[in-house]
């Protein structure tokens, strides 16, 4: 599991898709994202904008990659 660190208070998950280099842009972090394509703290999640805090952890379903962020 790769930490992602955050120094504000959240970081939605489009944003932190870009960061963590699963997607290249927006456009592909909202189409993996709409697909149901991502978890969020096990539970697919359909929101490109979800804020997501300290202590979260984002899995990509297809190829089991974790991330969790931490403030």
């Amino acid at each position: 599991m790769k930490e992602i660190k955050i120094t504000t208070e959240y970081i939605k998950l489009g944003q932190l898709l870009k960061f963590a280099n699963v997607v290249t842009d927006g456009i592909d972090a909202k189409i993996m994202v709409q697909n149901g394509e991502i978890k969020v703290n096990d539970e697919v999640c359909t929101m490109r904008g979800k804020k997501l805090v300290d202590g979260d952890i984002v899995e990509v379903i297809y190829n089991g990659e974790k991330f969790i962020v931490k403030q």
